[in-house]
């Protein structure tokens, strides 16, 4: 009888306490949800929030989830999600992947019916797969050089802004609603994520990675250091605007003196492609030999890799840091 007394307390606790913890919990998450409701309501009177306002970060998925969550584990996957960061497409890093397979899939079995040689669909194809992400890079650089141009005007929007007496972090959000893409939109994140709770040397650090470029690391080391030991920070962002102008001088001399360099490499680039074009029509039974000759072929891939070597070589000679 004991034993049963025993039991029966014990299963009559835990069905209770089972039923106060879930409806704490519940309770906890209500309460969650309205303090993100309030806080991502916005503040200025009359102007109505968005419907789908929220702080939480919201991740995209692409067309296979499970590919997104399985590179995200890894060190390529995550190198992938912030070159597609850096290059402001609107994308994933499965989407991505599915158009590297569809691309090598396509060009390699065009060349396979198209091309009679052999190591012609495996090289096409693996040039396609390579296809999405040169792309990618070239968004990349693009959108890092547009940044480049507009900093200097936002150092200077964000000095003003210090100047006339308002916080650092007001002035960052100025920056954020004056600058357009990609200054401002990379300053907003930056703006909301210190205005959320991030420290703000971690948000500046996080904008430092998101935006790897030199001037960049130079404006939040000088925040940082700011900071700490004190001094005029307009000042200091005014200084820093006029060092990436200068810089931008110097890189405009740069390109100018290394221009018939980079022309020289163009040229030596096309100029083989060109000929065999115009040969074939000229005399197409002389150069259809080294398309049939294995010692043709040979002199073929030969060329092409002796090409883009010296392409490269070209490039690295004329590449001057400033």
């Amino acid at each position: 009888m004991l034993l049963a007394v025993v039991v029966f307390l014990f299963v009559t606790g835990l069905i209770v306490g089972g039923y106060f913890l879930s409806v704490s919990s519940g309770a906890a998450q209500r309460q969650l949800d309205r303090r993100l409701r309030e806080v991502s309501t916005s503040q200025v009177a009359g102007d109505p929030a968005p419907a789908d306002a929220t702080v939480v970060k919201h991740v995209v998925e692409g067309p296979m989830p499970a590919v997104d969550r399985l590179l995200s584990r890894s060190r390529a996957g995550s190198g992938l999600g912030r070159l597609i960061e850096q290059s402001g497409i609107k994308t994933t890093p499965s989407a991505m992947v599915m158009f590297s397979l569809c691309a090598a899939a396509g060009l390699g079995l065009l060349a396979a019916l198209f091309v009679r040689q052999p190591f012609a669909g495996p090289a096409i194809g693996a040039l396609g797969a390579f296809a999405p992400f040169a792309w990618l890079k070239q968004k990349r650089s693009t959108r890092l050089k547009r940044f480049e141009e507009q900093f200097p005007e936002a150092l200077d929007v964000l000095s003003r802004a210090i100047r006339a007496g308002h916080a650092f972090q007001t002035a960052l959000g100025m920056v954020a609603d004056e600058m357009p893409a990609p200054v401002g939109p990379e300053m907003k994140k930056t703006f909301d994520q210190q205005n959320f709770g991030l420290p703000l040397r971690e948000a500046l650090n996080e904008l430092s990675e998101r935006v790897s470029i030199l001037d960049v690391r130079f404006f939040v080391t000088a925040v940082l250091i700011q900071r700490e030991t004190g001094g005029n920070l307009s000042e200091i962002l005014d200084n820093l605007a006029h060092v990436v102008r200068e810089r931008f001088k110097i890189q405009r001399q740069v390109r100018v003196h290394t221009a018939h360099g980079r022309f020289t490499g163009y040229v030596l680039l096309t100029l083989p492609a060109f000929l065999a074009v115009a040969l074939s029509f000229i005399n197409p039974d002389h150069m259809q030999l080294l398309f049939r000759e294995h010692m043709g072929q040979v002199m073929l891939a030969g060329a092409m890799v002796l090409q883009g070597v010296g392409y490269l070589w070209i490039r690295k000679v004329i590449k001057i840091e400033v």
